[in-house]
């Protein structure tokens, strides 16, 4: 019988993974972007037309990565520590989330599956990091 933070914890796991895909994936199409004809006209997680808003994916696909790694540690310290990843991953994440959904000159965005992914994923890592599946063990 599988338990809440037995499927939070398979859960947490397989969202740091797909935090990587959703990086790769478009965030944002500007559509009437007037910018030259090799410039691309979707953003997503690393890459913005002139660097404009960074490259965010970099950020997250490395705390993911972390987050990733201390979730498959069962040591008590390493769920402290990724509680505060995945806290630190989760406001950069929403950063970029409003950064990509506004206004880029006097361009409306459409916001592309990718951008809401990765919010997606960043909010059931924030999840798992709260209520890890750690058994403690009493010495006796």
């Amino acid at each position: 019988m599988m338990t809440f933070p037995k499927i939070l914890y398979w859960l947490g796991r397989i969202c740091c993974i797909l935090l990587i895909v959703a990086c790769f994936m478009p965030w944002a199409y500007y559509n009437d972007l007037s910018i030259s004809a090799e410039a691309q006209k979707t953003f997503t997680g690393f890459y913005s037309y002139q660097n404009y808003y960074g490259k965010p994916g970099k950020f997250l696909s490395i705390f993911a990565a972390l987050s990733l790694f201390l979730k498959i540690m069962p040591k008590i310290w390493a769920k402290r520590v990724d509680l505060f990843v995945c806290a630190i991953a989760m406001a950069y994440g929403l950063k970029s989330f409003f950064e990509y959904k506004g206004v880029y000159g006097s361009v409306v965005p459409v916001l592309q599956p990718g951008l809401f992914l990765m919010l997606g994923t960043l909010f059931i890592m924030m999840a798992a990091a709260i209520f890890p599946d750690l058994r403690i063990v009493e010495k006796k």
